[in-house]
């Protein structure tokens, strides 16, 4: 086990001899691999943590080339393939699917590291909670599982789909929380009005949504309804980057900012999206998240771009007594929308469209063409029947609070699909986001 005890409430300073010794050992792992000997060209991993820029970024291209040239893993894999005890796939949101690799070491640092993010969310011994995220390959299946057992609930692995029994389960059972993401809670309403008319969601009884995979709950207009048709608490559960760790970062029952709880195992940078250049790790800085495993045995990523933008929030002790930096996601690199020069990220889109009682909580963003855009086209879901100058009045809260011009369609209620995995808000030509 690489983890270090509660290192979500240790400063920042009582942590860094821990993640230098950590480094030692993980830049001696890397020292001898195929895959950095020819991206690095020759040079060697500094000896320090601050000296990592030194070396070049990693990407997601680059992984997916090398498990091309080098199936299954990628020549990035450094454990010897015997030493493999699990193997998931990433959800191919935004490519194709890549294989992920576990150590028995990688598998146990991962549910500990997770557990603290879903324990600073409220779960813990005495809940029941349903986990209803698809097990078939995906990390956010069995390895979420293994997560939410590690803070001492009782799970019921549940899984994807199937959702009329669901609603029976959570009521036979007693059951207290769901895991899922932030978009299924819809497709249960739904079902529930058609199968269950005399029953309320709140009538279920859940006390807490666990949820990540998508974004949504940064959106306040978005938490209240879940709250408020749900009866339960939402919270931000479970952020993480599949190819480097599944969850590594969600909310407390303080405040609504993720807090990254992975610092014994990872190391973290920002960076300026467009050059690469180092930003300072401060309070109110912007950029892309760059990731180091400071222990990975199977697939050790160095210098891995994420491609999520990231607004660091506190870096100071929360209320809640973590040490853990506080940061939210502004989206990802490749869902930003250029509109006549200015960024435009989905949740920002959510935002907006969240101050409208008349609409549904689903969007999409659909492109034609690479751009630079002039006009951003948006198709939103009436919740029911809409008023005339709807659309217009959506396009003019978009333009005064992002500042870019909208071309909104509004769609019957039902009209987008909804899904137990994640929505894909932007849809590009050929339908890819």
């Amino acid at each position: 086990m690489a983890t270090l005890a509660r290192a979500d409430f240790l400063a920042a300073a009582d942590l860094r001899g821990w993640q230098e010794q950590r480094w030692t050992r993980q830049r001696a792992w890397v020292a001898d691999s195929s895959f950095y000997r020819g991206w690095w060209s020759g040079r060697e991993a500094p000896a320090r943590l601050e000296e990592l820029p030194a070396l070049p970024l990693s990407d997601k291209a680059m992984l997916r080339s090398s498990q091309c040239a080098s199936p299954p893993f990628g020549d990035y894999l450094r454990a010897d393939p015997k030493d493999v005890r699990r193997i998931h796939r990433t959800s191919g949101t935004t490519g194709e699917a890549m294989n992920i690799a576990l150590s028995a070491e990688d598998a146990e640092d991962t549910a500990i590291v997770g557990a603290r993010a879903q324990s600073a969310s409220g779960l813990g011994p005495g809940h029941r909670v349903v986990h209803c995220l698809n097990y078939q390959l995906w990390m956010g299946g069995f390895t979420d599982h293994t997560t939410l057992e590690a803070t001492g609930a009782t799970v019921i692995p549940f899984g994807a789909g199937g959702s009329e029994r669901l609603v029976r389960t959570i009521r036979e059972l007693g059951i207290t929380a769901i895991s899922c993401t932030p978009s299924y809670p819809a497709v249960l309403e739904r079902m529930i009005a058609e199968h269950f008319p005399d029953l309320k969601p709140a009538d279920l009884g859940l006390k807490l949504g666990l949820f990540g995979g998508e974004a949504g709950l940064d959106d306040p207009a978005f938490r209240g309804r879940l709250e408020s048709i749900w009866g339960f608490k939402a919270r931000n559960a479970n952020y993480g980057v599949s190819d480097v760790f599944c969850n590594f970062a969600g909310q407390c029952e303080r405040q609504t900012d993720l807090h990254f709880v992975g610092l014994d195992v990872l190391w973290p940078e920002l960076i300026e999206p467009e050059s690469g250049a180092i930003l300072p790790w401060r309070e109110s800085e912007t950029g892309e998240l760059v990731l180091t495993h400071l222990s990975r045995v199977c697939q050790p990523l160095v210098r891995f771009r994420t491609g999520d933008i990231v607004t660091l929030t506190g870096t100071g002790r929360c209320v809640c007594g973590r040490h853990a930096p506080r940061f939210r996601v502004v989206g990802r690199s490749d869902d930003m929308v250029v509109v006549r020069g200015l960024n435009v990220f989905p949740t920002m889109i959510s935002s907006v469209l969240g101050g409208f009682r008349e609409l549904s909580s689903e969007y999409r963003i659909r492109l034609e063409g690479r751009g630079p855009f002039d006009v951003l086209p948006i198709e939103a879901e009436l919740a029911s029947d809409g008023l005339p100058g709807l659309a217009e009045g959506v396009a003019a809260a978009i333009k005064r609070e992002i500042g870019v011009t909208a071309a909104v369609t509004l769609l019957p209620p039902g009209a987008l699909p909804r899904t137990e995995g994640k929505t894909r808000r932007v849809i590009r030509d050929g339908g890819t986001s």
